[in-house]
């Protein structure tokens, strides 16, 4: 089963900004709601329900819908002839740090990590007062 590659996380201070990517040779991808989830340090990164959902987007990229902790802070977008999606994060906070994971919704709810598949390794981002 194919997977996303997620990267652009790091090191930032508060207030910062980064930008992820995560991207998939699937041409699927076109045709995929997508997602970005975060998992907060401490927990078990194998276990998927514990993630938290950040922004999605839709096949077109016409839509986006965000968690309310990071709305006006962080954007999402997508490049369709690139197979990749982003994520835009301004303002970061020590509440953010985690590590960011993207997927392709499947079926169920769309803030449900358990709707998502085709799960990168993830990129850690990490803000520091």
């Amino acid at each position: 089963q194919a997977h996303f590659v997620e990267s652009g996380g790091g090191l930032v201070q508060a207030g910062d900004s980064l930008r992820l990517s995560c991207t998939t040779a699937e041409r699927t991808f076109r045709h995929s709601i997508m997602a970005w989830f975060r998992q907060a340090p401490g927990k078990d990164r194998e276990f998927v329900p514990d993630r938290e959902f950040v922004m999605g987007i839709s096949q077109s990229g016409g839509d986006t819908y965000s968690a309310d902790s990071v709305k006006d802070r962080f954007t999402i977008s997508r490049d369709n002839d690139k197979n990749t999606a982003y994520l835009q994060m301004n303002s970061l906070k020590r509440e953010d740090t985690g590590v960011y994971y993207c997927g392709r919704f499947m079926y169920g709810s769309y803030y449900a990590a358990s709707s998502y598949v085709e799960w990168g390794p993830g990129t850690q981002v990490t803000v520091s007062s």
